[in-house]
C-alpha cells in the first residue's frame, strides 16, 4: 500500500498483552536525533517488512519484524506480549501511523528505543528520502548514499524497459487505487482517476470506466475482487510491500515485469 492510510481502530490485544505493558514502561521518543555510531550497528525492530526493509535499504544490519511478511494485509496483524519483549529490546522501532497497533508499538519502546515513525510510500521521492533520513538516524548515512544510488540507477533502468513496452508507442492510459500511483509513475503512464481505499462506489464505476482506461492499479493487499466490472481495462494487482528477504528494489522489479508484461501483451 503507497502511502498512509487510516483504518477504524480496533482492539485487537488480549489481557495479557495489557499485562505486558505494565512490565514495559516508559516513553518512546519519535524525534529524529541521529544516533551515536555503534560496533555493530544499531539493532531495529520494524512492525512490517515495508519498514524492515527501509532500515535495510538505510544501513541497518540487524533488523527484526513482528508482522510476517507473507501475511497480506499487516495491519489486521495482532501483536503478541513476545513482540512487545522483542521491541523492548531495540535501539530503534519503526512503524507507520496507520497501524492500528502503532500506539502499543510505541507504549513498549522503553526509555532506550526511539520510536520512529516512518512514511510509507513506493513512490520515487519518498523512498529515497526515507532511506536517507533513517540512515542519518541509524548512523549509517554512507551505506544509505550508496542505497540511493544504486536505486535511482535501478529505477530508470526500469523505467526505460517498461516505456519500450508502452502498447502502440503511447502511453497507456490507467487507473489507480490512491496507493498505487508510485506504479503509473514508474511507468509512465497516464493516469485519468483513482479509488479507494474504500470500494468503488456505483457513481465511481460508471465515472471511471467512461474515462475508458486501458489498465487498473490496483492493491493488492487490500484488493476487493474486480475494480471496473464491465470494463475491457485490464487489472494488475499492483504489491507495495517486499517479501521476507526484505528487498525493497524487488517491488520495483516486480511491478515493472507486471507492467511490461501487460503493456507488450496489449
Amino acid at each position: 500500500m503507497a502511502s498512509s492510510y487510516r483504518l477504524p481502530f480496533r482492539p485487537v490485544l488480549a489481557l495479557s498483552l495489557s499485562a505486558g505493558l505494565l512490565v514495559l514502561t516508559g516513553c518512546g521518543s519519535s524525534a529524529d536525533t541521529a544516533a551515536a555510531p555503534k560496533a555493530g550497528g544499531p539493532v531495529v525492530v520494524a512492525t512490517t517488512a515495508w519498514e524492515a526493509a527501509l532500515a535495510k535499504a538505510a544501513g541497518a544490519k540487524e533488523v527484526k519484524v513482528l508482522v510476517p511478511a507473507t501475511l497480506k494485509h499487516a495491519p489486521d496483524y495482532e501483536l503478541k506480549p513476545s513482540d512487545l519483549t522483542t521491541v523492548a529490546g531495540a535501539d530503534f522501532v519503526l512503524y507507520a501511523a496507520f497501524e492500528p497497533f502503532a500506539g502499543k508499538v510505541k507504549e513498549a519502546t522503553g526509555s532506550k528505543a526511539k520510536a520512529v515513525e516512518v512514511t510509507l510510500d513506493d513512490s520515487r521521492k519518498v523512498t529515497a528520502a526515507e532511506v536517507t533520513r533513517l540512515g542519518a538516524l541509524f548512523g549509517t548515512e554512507q551505506a544509505a548514499a550508496q542505497w540511493n544510488t544504486a536505486f535511482a540507477a535501478e529505477y530508470d533502468r526500469l523505467a526505460q524497459q517498461v516505456k519500450a513496452k508502452w502498447p502502440g508507442g503511447k502511453a497507456p492510459v490507467v487507473v489507480t487505487q490512491v496507493f498505487t500511483g508510485w506504479a503509473a509513475d514508474l511507468a509512465g503512464a497516464q493516469p485519468v482517476g483513482s479509488y479507494g481505499p474504500e470500494a468503488v462506489t456505483p457513481a465511481q464505476l460508471a465515472e471511471l470506466s467512461g474515462k475508458k482506461p486501458q489498465f487498473v492499479l490496483e492493491n493488492a493487499a487490500m484488493s476487493t475482487g474486480t475494480v471496473l466490472p464491465g470494463s475491457t481495462a485490464k487489472q494488475l494487482n499492483i504489491s507495495n510491500y517486499p517479501g521476507p528477504d526484505l528487498d525493497l528494489l524487488a517491488v520495483y522489479r516486480t511491478a515493472a515485469g507486471q507492467l511490461e508484461q501487460a503493456f507488450g501483451a496489449s
